[in-house]
């Protein structure tokens, strides 16, 4: 089980648009934005509409078509994007019904949803710490980036 990697792909294209924003102030397209990303342009258009969705962008439509960003770099937590791309719990529990006969198959559901409630809040209480202008800052400072700055 891994974290769907549709919240790598958003925390990329909000950290693109961020770099790109710095330099031009012009729309982008998600064909541009699926360059960077290396991905197909209709899997970044739909990131971009749950994006859009929870406010993080906007969209232009007709001349100087694009996506821009809603907010400041600064303003967009790691949160907002994963509660805006991500419609399931971090854990999931099963997909049957344990068999209730058995102590185990009983008792699993609660005592697992206790733990896995706590483990998400401290992993969004994490995400809430750093922004988009943290993970760009962060990408930039790579010595392979400094070049292109």
């Amino acid at each position: 089980m891994a974290v769907v990697s549709r919240y790598t792909v958003a925390l990329h294209i909000l950290t693109w648009m961020a770099q790109v924003a710095r330099k031009n102030p012009d729309s982008v397209t998600s064909n541009q934005i699926a360059a960077s990303v290396n991905t197909n342009p209709v899997f970044i258009r739909r990131v971009l509409s749950l994006l859009r969705n929870a406010g993080l962008v906007t969209v232009q439509h007709g001349a100087g078509a694009g996506w821009n960003l809603a907010k400041s770099p600064d303003e967009i937590t790691l949160r907002d994007v994963y509660e805006a791309v991500e419609q399931h719990p971090l854990f999931e529990l099963h997909h049957s019904e344990p068999n209730p006969a058995c102590p185990i198959g009983r008792g699993i559901r609660p005592a697992l949803r206790e733990f896995y409630e706590k483990a998400e809040l401290a992993m969004k209480q994490e995400l809430s710490r750093a922004t988009i202008a943290d993970v760009l800052d962060k990408t930039m400072s790579d010595p392979s980036n400094r070049r292109l700055s």
